[in-house]
């Protein structure tokens, strides 16, 4: 969704929204912090593999269209990749690039077995049938098959894909390996392996995150002010939770823009109304804004849950907020970066805020390969465990360094990435 930042970038600030670029910067000051050779640093920098694949698809007229499709695998050393699959008109090899890189250091901020990474589709799903979006994700998965596998590579849902997508792609790999592999995938529906509590994962945890940013900053919880753009899995339920706290959500947004209730909008209420017409736009108990304008309204807690590149040099100085908690992956350029942390805006950073969606997606892989479930209350309280724990080891790291949150999170992700890495050594 836009923020009113600017849709076609200069040459001179093309850099700037190159989400590879801004991945690889952050890693530079973390690598710096810890020392690391240059060997090391172009080791931990570069995919372990990549796969572009084309995907000829029969439409529902009788047409053949050919979509482009690709899996970006960027670090096995810590085990399996795991990352999310997109189908967006708008998906290109940098974009997958940089977010199989922020998996990885995703999953070793939270300590999971996993590296990273990413897939994504050419296409626009709002101009494709359901049976064309099951043909394109059944010959896309049998085109990257050889690479996937419970102990090789474990995708997921992300930017237009769902649970659905996923039982397609769990299927045809099934049918493919001749036996039913549920931990091929995570974010499945529950009658096919899935974890009760994934769907309010990202959400739970970036609740929990902007908790404890609260609690460092010595904020009380109670009538704490919350902006949130975006209104999906992350940002509505992330804002339910966050009003089930007692915060005071005074504006959400969905594709189509912004709504604004200065003395707080009820959630519950929204997300019905939502769920009925599709879009925020008419709700009637509360004023319309601008995407741009939303970003701007003086708060404590900002919470961007949309798409990358949506704080940038542009409007950072703009914003109002003493908290950012990151939803969406990549939502603050590197140079917003600067300006925010010259303002004092504590910024908890996309791969530390966000986790909580990988962190239930691997308590669903553990349970897939035991076949043994668990209870909604043991995976919420687990994932509370693990995102306490999380922020903790990134604050006590950025104090140690002396440096913002998101490059602590850095310094603990590379850190540990670098530490496997050196142990097993190279093979050759």
């Amino acid at each position: 969704m836009s923020t009113g930042t600017a849709s076609s970038p200069s040459a001179s600030t093309s850099k700037e929204f190159n989400p590879f670029e801004a991945m690889a910067e952050r890693f530079n000051v973390a690598a710096d912090h810890l020392g690391l050779d240059q060997g090391l640093r172009d080791v931990l920098r570069t995919p372990d593999r990549e796969l572009t694949v084309a995907i000829p698809i029969k439409m529902d007229d009788g047409t053949m269209r050919v979509f482009t499709g690709y899996r970006v695998q960027h670090n096995f050393s810590r085990g399996p990749c795991k990352g999310g699959i997109r189908f967006a008109p708008d998906v290109n090899l940098d974009e997958v690039r940089a977010l199989a890189a922020w998996m990885t250091w995703k999953c070793a901020v939270v300590d999971l077995p996993f590296g990273g990474g990413k897939g994504g589709v050419i296409c626009n799903p709002a101009e494709l049938s359901q049976g064309e979006l099951e043909r394109i994700t059944r010959r896309y998965t049998s085109g990257i098959l050889d690479i996937l596998g419970p102990d090789r590579d474990v995708p997921a849902p992300d930017v237009n894909t769902n649970e659905q997508t996923m039982a397609w792609l769990m299927d045809t790999y099934s049918m493919h390996v001749r036996r039913t592999t549920t931990a091929v995938v995570t974010g499945k529906p529950i009658a096919l392996g899935g974890s009760k509590g994934r769907t309010e994962a990202t959400g739970r945890g970036v609740m929990i995150t902007a908790r404890e940013a609260l609690k460092k900053l010595g904020m009380r919880q109670e009538g704490t002010t919350v902006v949130v753009q975006g209104s999906g899995n992350v940002g509505g339920i992330g804002a339910r939770l966050m009003q089930a706290q007692g915060h005071r959500i005074l504006s959400i947004s969905d594709m189509f823009g912004a709504i604004h209730n200065e003395n707080g909008l009820d959630m519950p209420d929204v997300l019905a109304y939502l769920k009925a017409n599709k879009k925020l736009n008419g709700y009637p108990k509360a004023k319309a804004i601008t995407p741009a304008q939303q970003l701007e309204i003086p708060c404590d807690v900002l919470v961007p849950a949309a798409t990358e590149n949506q704080i940038t040099s542009a409007n950072a100085a703009k914003v109002r907020a003493k908290v950012i908690v990151e939803g969406a992956n990549g939502p603050t350029t590197a140079e917003a970066d600067k300006i925010l942390e010259k303002n004092g805006i504590l910024v908890v950073p996309d791969i530390l805020a966000n986790a909580g969606g990988v962190t239930v997606s691997y308590f669903e892989w553990v349970q897939d390969r035991a076949g043994f479930f668990w209870t909604e209350e043991e995976v919420n309280t687990r994932l509370e465990q693990i995102m306490v724990d999380s922020f903790k080891s990134v604050d006590a790291m950025a104090t140690q360094h002396k440096t913002s949150m998101r490059i602590g999170a850095y310094i603990v992700a590379v850190g540990r990435v670098a530490a496997v890495y050196k142990l097993r050594g190279t093979y050759a």
